[in-house]
């Protein structure tokens, strides 16, 4: 059982590490089955196919990520004395940890490529398995933003959205200082998206 477990985990991996570099279409199952060090029939028993594969190497990720997310915003959803902050932090820090956690930062790459590529079926399988998780932050930004029309506040978290993707990547020009931990780096990363994201959202 262990020996499956692990022959599964090494083939995602790999999986996760090659979409990233070279795409859905690009990655082969040649290479894949060469980096993980398996053969064909051992992705095909556990996968069946390459798109399932592909859908695989999102749930493993996003279903922690998703988990984390719905678990902080429970704690603070209803609260009489919840902030727009508080609400932010359950949607950002969750996805900074993630990001820093082992691979994150390659699937980060791979959720890039899913979009670059505009791979419909994709986007269709992210909308339909983890659209209700946007919602339920959805909901709570515009309870709290009553300002906003319904098309306003749509734009503003698909950019506050856009600027976590690009703090996630690790791409942008502050980078950590070798003085600086990496939990300290990552604090302090939330810390200015959230501030930035709520002057954002909240603008009139």
């Amino acid at each position: 059982m262990n020996s499956s477990a692990n022959t599964k985990e090494r083939i995602l991996t790999a999986a996760e590490a090659l979409f990233a570099q070279r795409g859905f279409e690009g990655a082969s199952l040649r290479q894949l089955t060469a980096a993980a060090g398996v053969n064909l029939a051992a992705v095909n028993y556990h996968f069946g196919s390459k798109d399932n594969l592909v859908e695989e190497v999102f749930k493993r990720r996003l279903d922690q990520l998703n988990a984390r997310r719905l678990a902080a915003l429970r704690l603070i959803s209803g609260q009489p004395d919840a902030t727009l902050e508080d609400v932010l932090g359950a949607f950002i820090r969750p996805a900074l940890d993630l990001s820093h956690d082992g691979g994150g930062g390659l699937f980060m790459r791979v959720l890039a490529r899913a979009f670059a590529e505009h791979d419909d079926s994709l986007r269709k399988f992210l909308s339909d398995n983890y659209g209700h998780v946007m919602r339920q932050f959805t909901t709570e930004f515009a309870r709290m933003l009553p300002h906003l029309s319904k098309e306003e506040l749509y734009w503003r978290i698909d950019l506050v959205t856009g600027a976590l993707t690009h703090a996630m990547s690790g791409f942008g020009i502050i980078q950590r200082k070798s003085d600086v931990s990496e939990v300290t780096h990552r604090e302090q990363t939330a810390a200015h998206l959230i501030r930035f994201a709520a002057a954002g959202l909240s603008a009139p």
